[in-house]
């Protein structure tokens, strides 16, 4: 029986293909979060097929659902498409519409995909019969070598397409398959990045945001939530913690040594964001910190920093260079906020020559006297939470 031909998004998996006996878990959060990230769209809906998805949609809103679906994560990619029926005419008749819309004199060829070896004749045969008949109807040359636009038809069980159109995925693992993290977020470049990039290996992020008024002012907080707003339209929904440091800093910077003032600093974060993020079930700290990009990121300073943590700290940019940094802030709409004037904690109160090769035992001397964990389990008791929904900020 005849169909009218419906519009529809065909949805490709990355590398969930290759975990297994597990792949089905990875799958369905895949659907999931595509289902969450096309919430509210009338008229769309996402079925899943044997490991991809569809998404059928009003044709006005084919554009918006394919800026959303950029925002998931376990996505190769996606093509535009359409479902017609089970019949070389349909299938014709369909690519030559798409065939139309192409530049004229432009080189084409048509691809046949037959997952269903039922349906007869073959894929070569498939492919030549409406090539010939778009060349006879549209007049395009072919080029089976090196064609500057293919087409595609699929022939399935579960349905046939016709698409001309490849739209990349952002990779990875869906959101939620790979536990809970919490990262130590700032108004700066990185630590954005570096949480873009945690999500995109499957973890549930939640911030930490170290705030030292009114040294840092709350122009600063607002720069950190707008941050943290666009990066909850890829995940869901984000919990910031604003930790209030001003007090702790100032006796950190009065008791210990000029040149470690900064890592003192750190290592006083790390013991406050673990107890954060242990007590939110979180299984790790991620940060934004790059092999020697400043004077507390050397292998030494790391080292020291580290050690002040009770979790393990996961680094996604410890070899990027900045100008990888920037292209991928510029590419998750990151960087335009990121580069707005603002303070940073950690340069406040700093030396001219701070440490470079510090020891662990020189940052545990420097911190003798204070009650180190008091303060630490202080800050982590009077956060300020700020509940961040996408929903309110697509």
């Amino acid at each position: 029986m005849s169909t009218e031909p419906r519009d529809l998004i065909i949805l490709r998996i990355a590398e969930i293909f290759l975990k297994g006996r597990n792949r089905n878990v990875f799958f369905k959060r895949f659907v999931r979060n595509a289902r969450r990230l096309l919430e509210g769209l009338d008229g769309v809906r996402v079925e899943s097929m044997y490991l991809r998805a569809v998404v059928y949609h009003p044709r006005e809103l084919r554009d918006e659902c394919i800026a959303r679906l950029r925002r998931l994560f376990g996505l190769a990619s996606m093509s535009p498409a359409t479902a017609v029926d089970r019949s070389m005419d349909a299938f014709a008749a369909e690519a030559i519409r798409q065939a139309k819309l192409l530049p004229a004199g432009t080189t084409f060829k048509v691809d046949t995909n037959r997952r269903d070896k039922s349906f007869e004749p073959g894929s070569p045969t498939v492919s030549g019969e409406i090539g010939g008949r778009i060349v006879q109807a549209v007049g395009l040359p072919v080029d089976v070598h090196d064609p500057q636009h293919m087409i595609h038809v699929e022939i399935d069980r579960e349905g046939c397409y016709v698409y001309s159109a490849v739209v990349p995925g952002p990779g990875g693992l869906p959101v939620g398959t790979a536990g809970n993290v919490s990262v130590l977020l700032s108004g700066g470049i990185d630590s954005p990045v570096a949480t873009w990039s945690a999500m995109r290996r499957g973890c549930v992020v939640n911030a930490i945001y170290f705030h030292s008024f009114p040294y840092t002012g709350d122009k600063t907080k607002e720069k950190v939530l707008d941050i943290a707003r666009k990066l909850a339209l890829w995940q869901g929904r984000l919990t910031v913690h604003v930790v209030h440091f001003t007090d702790v800093q100032k006796q950190l910077r009065e008791h210990g040594r000029a040149e470690n003032a900064v890592l003192l600093y750190r290592r006083m974060m790390m013991r406050a964001a673990s107890i954060i993020a242990e007590r939110g079930r979180c299984q790790a700290l991620v940060t934004g910190e790059n092999l020697g990009q400043v004077a507390s990121q050397t292998l030494h300073n790391l080292r020291v920093i580290e050690d002040a943590a009770s979790l393990p700290v996961l680094r996604p940019l410890i070899t990027y260079d900045k100008a990888e940094i920037i292209d991928r802030a510029r590419a998750i709409d990151t960087f335009e906020l990121s580069i707005l004037p603002y303070d940073d904690c950690c340069s406040l109160f700093v030396p001219k020559h701070p440490a470079t090769r510090a020891r662990i035992a020189d940052l545990v001397a420097d911190e003798d006297g204070l009650d180190i964990d008091a303060m630490a389990t202080a800050l982590a008791d009077n956060v300020e939470r700020h509940v961040i929904d996408p929903g309110k900020t697509a």
